[in-house]
């Protein structure tokens, strides 16, 4: 634990990524390799679950640093991390101990096991033991919430220096189905995979907004465009006659789209397909009637008739067990097309049109009409690009609308977390009706830090009640609130939920009798809804 606490330590010190990447590099050429492995998983999202409740963690620490728990809720806020709060307020450790990352681990999933007197006790000798560092760093393990300011990309990056094999092939190597327990760093990292796991997704393209106008791209020859569809992004994978589906998550998600799992009887061994997993019927349906099915491990017979779903395949990254990530875009769409022409027409599988244009202002007035086509916008790719790894600038664009707004006023504020903390960066937000505010939505990023430090200052000055962590406020400031899509909702007192809402700009400029109505809002479900 202190060369992984060490490291922390360096990580933190730091904002350039380079000195990050160093760091992370040393470490991977000199540690054990079970820490090794589990500082991949850490870095790849694979935690260990919570073994205890933060309300019994801030009880044991204030028991154990003899305070009464309501200094230690004050101070917490002020030090804006849990884990950080209980490291500072513990006494000195009265011993000490040199046991490595895997071993802290290993104690932490066994902890799941035991009665809660035994949790809190082996809690509170790992505390007595540990330096304030090693708590720190024990503390995010043992609270679940472990992020370093790191990046699997970054970090991916670290390892192909240290062991001096290539980012790319790494980037695949940690895909797929793998924990420490099921792996070893050495089959994992170095050992030859020349067929790699049957199941192993690649490594998803990402594309970036468009910064500026797409005439700076070039020739409208040069590129290809497709609607921007509002799913989520998958790849479908047929190997050895198995099916399986990865969310780009990189999250196993087989069992809740059963509608693939015949995917074997219309698609050849060797292929490997990347798209959009929609909610379907004779087109694609609103994001919300898909996410009725996220997160479900079993899909009733009802649902799958009421909100079936199919893959909108839009790039064939594997053919006859051949990777086709460098081969370009127009060939690899053009094999693409040429392999769902002949599916039947229950196969869950649809090929997104290609938009014809010749000029780029063509383009334009098509992508205006993106909503009545269910879309966000569109999507333009380099017909001579290749597939590449992560978020890359050049070839892939999303070319989005621009987002629907609505002025409301702010009633609700609630402090942030981390470096936030001592801010108020959440609030609720309500439309007017009649002299009644009605609240529809929550939103908690798009202002700069300036301007959240200055309605902190007026939130402590007008707070009408408190509820907890919650206050209301006098209504008073409007915000333009933008966001990407509005769907009927019966769990909101408005009846409508948003999707990714966030503050556009406070309009200073705008008086509380000037913010929009009810009837604006349901107006904006009856056309865009």
């Amino acid at each position: 634990m202190k060369d992984f606490a060490r490291l922390f330590s360096r990580i933190d010190e730091t904002n350039k990524t380079t000195a990050k990447t160093a760091a992370l590099a040393d470490y991977f050429r000199t540690a054990p390799d079970d820490d090794k492995l589990w500082t991949v998983a850490l870095f790849s999202g694979r935690r260990p679950k919570r073994a205890v409740t933060t309300t019994q963690l801030r009880e044991w620490a204030a028991e154990v640093a003899g305070i009464p728990l309501w200094l230690f809720e004050e101070a917490y806020p002020v030090v804006g991390d849990l884990s950080e709060t209980i490291a500072l307020v513990l006494p000195r450790a009265t011993s000490s101990s040199d046991h490595s990352l895997t071993h802290w681990i290993t104690t932490l999933k066994r902890l799941q096991e035991v009665e809660i007197d035994a949790r809190r006790a082996a809690i509170l000798s790992a505390w007595d033991g540990l330096e304030t560092t090693e708590r720190f760093v024990f503390n995010k393990l043992l609270t679940g919430g472990f992020r370093m300011g790191v990046s699997q990309k970054l970090m991916t990056r670290a390892l192909a220096q240290a062991t001096g094999q290539e980012e790319t092939d790494l980037a695949h190597r940690l895909m797929g189905d793998w924990t420490p327990e099921t792996t070893t760093f050495h089959d994992l990292i170095e050992a030859d995979d020349p067929a790699a796991a049957g199941s192993r997704p690649y490594p998803f393209y990402l594309a970036y907004a468009l910064e500026g106008e797409p005439q700076d791209l070039g020739s409208p020859s040069d590129w290809q465009a497709e609607w921007k569809w509002d799913g989520i992004r998958g790849q479908l994978i047929v190997r050895d006659r198995q099916v399986h589906v990865w969310s780009r998550g990189e999250e196993l998600v087989t069992d809740r789209y059963p509608e693939f799992a015949a995917a074997a009887d219309w698609l050849p061994d060797g292929t490997v397909l990347d798209g959009e997993i929609l909610a379907w019927n004779d087109g694609p349906l609103p994001f919300n009637a898909l996410q009725k099915r996220i997160g479900r491990k079993s899909v009733s017979k009802k649902m799958l008739v009421e909100i079936p779903v199919v893959l909108a395949a839009y790039d064939l990254l594997e053919w006859q067990g051949a990777d086709l990530r460098e081969v370009p875009m127009a060939d690899r769409r053009a094999q693409l097309g040429a392999l769902i022409a002949p599916l039947p027409d229950d196969a869950p599988l649809r090929l997104p049109p290609l938009l014809p244009f010749d000029t780029w202002e063509a383009l334009a007035d098509t992508r205006a009409t993106a909503r009545d086509h269910a879309a966000e916008g569109v999507m333009l790719k380099s017909r001579a690009g290749t597939y590449q790894v992560g978020r890359r600038k050049g070839d892939w664009w999303k070319w989005k609308l621009d987002p629907l707004t609505i002025d409301a006023v702010m009633i609700y504020a609630q402090a942030g977390s981390g470096r936030r903390a001592n801010l108020f960066t959440d609030f609720t937000f309500a439309v007017r009706d009649g002299d009644a505010l009605v609240p529809f939505t929550k939103a908690y990023s798009g202002l700069t830090d300036a301007e959240f430090r200055e309605i902190t200052a007026w939130v402590r000055k007008n707070t009408l009640q408190r509820f907890g962590p919650v206050r209301q406020v006098t209504p008073h400031h409007v915000f333009e609130i933008a966001f990407e899509g509005i769907q009927a909702s019966t769990r909101h007192k408005s009846g409508v939920a948003l999707r990714f809402p966030r503050m556009a700009r406070w309009r200073k400029d705008k008086p509380l009798a000037e913010a929009n109505t009810l009837d604006d809002l349901n107006e904006m479900l009856r056309v865009y809804g």
